[in-house]
């Protein structure tokens, strides 16, 4: 650790100070002063003048102004590692009497409405019986992968990401199915085909909000169903199609979760979709950042079955 602290600052005339180096991890983990201070139990301006020292020191900029927050630069990058070798040896002091390592932290990701809720939730709520010093905090967002990732440690995306400057980990597949009311069946009549599904009103998401390719390819199965309701939430989809507003393009993970929901033409509609998470090198290397993708990954391949439609 000593040699690493030493190499990224043998220019520099003012001395390191490893607590500075924590500060820029916490920014880093947030994107913000503000949130990293908190984080801390420091106050803004303390967190702004501790970075000022910590460049000073090495004799560049460690971060530059993002669209979301504060980004690391290549000097940045490698001040981070620095730091991450002083946290992992602070953290293998903090254990219990019997010897368990304690992770402690906040963990921020977003991921979309349906993984947030039923695999991420109930795999964190495991985690923290484990480890109840960690806190997870979840963004619920249907959006693509963000280039900069400020103020997030992970990011829970459908569709095989293009990132740059971070790993892509795939966490398994779910698959989208037709689905009506038995209420609306029998109002309406149950279509048999694609083309006498295509005389029905369809509710899926807002066309015009929808950020997400692979959420929009499904659309090509279905091209002429005029949109009955329509939401960026996918909890919003499922009510609605109960409700009767059409057929829904539903994930079966959720639909097959409601007794009054019947799946239409299995064999002809089954949309394959990939969840997959993304997150920097620098966040993968924290320990608390690496039990929660650990979690979330054995959470994903416990409940494959349900994903695929199969249960």
């Amino acid at each position: 650790m000593a040699s690493y602290a030493g190499a990224i600052c043998e220019n520099a005339d003012v001395p390191l100070q490893p607590d500075d180096l924590l500060i820029l991890l916490a920014v880093s983990n947030s994107g913000r002063f503000t949130s990293a201070a908190e984080s801390l139990g420091l106050n803004h301006t303390t967190v702004s003048r501790r970075i000022a020292a910590l460049e000073r020191a090495l004799g560049g900029h460690v971060l530059v102004r993002a669209s979301g927050g504060w980004e690391l630069t290549d000097l940045g990058l490698r001040a981070v590692a620095a730091a991450e070798e002083v946290q992992r040896a602070l953290s293998e002091l903090e254990t219990d009497d019997d010897g368990a390592s304690r992770l402690s932290g906040v963990v921020r990701m977003s991921a979309t409405d349906g993984f947030s809720a039923y695999i991420a939730a109930p795999a964190f709520a495991r985690l923290r019986r484990e480890h109840p010093r960690l806190s997870v905090e979840i963004v619920a967002a249907t959006r693509r992968a963000s280039q900069t990732r400020s103020g997030l440690d992970l990011e829970v995306v459908v569709g095989r990401p293009q990132v740059h400057r971070a790993e892509a980990i795939r966490l398994g597949e779910y698959v989208l199915g037709l689905y009506a009311s038995r209420e609306y069946l029998a109002e309406f009549g149950t279509p048999s085909s694609i083309n006498e599904v295509l005389k029905h009103p369809l509710v899926y998401f807002i066309d015009s909000m929808l950020q997400v390719d692979s959420l929009d390819a499904p659309r090509r199965l279905l091209p002429s169903m005029k949109d009955s309701l329509s939401s960026t939430n996918v909890f919003v989809h499922v009510e609605a199609t109960r409700a009767g507003a059409g057929i829904g393009l539903l994930p079966c993970f959720m639909a097959n979760l409601h007794s009054d929901l019947v799946r239409l033409l299995p064999e002809e509609v089954a949309e394959r979709l990939g969840y997959w998470l993304v997150a920097r090198p620098d966040s993968l290397r924290q320990p608390a950042v690496a039990a929660v993708v650990g979690a979330l990954r054995r959470a994903t391949d416990e409940y494959e079955d349900r994903l695929l439609g199969k249960t």
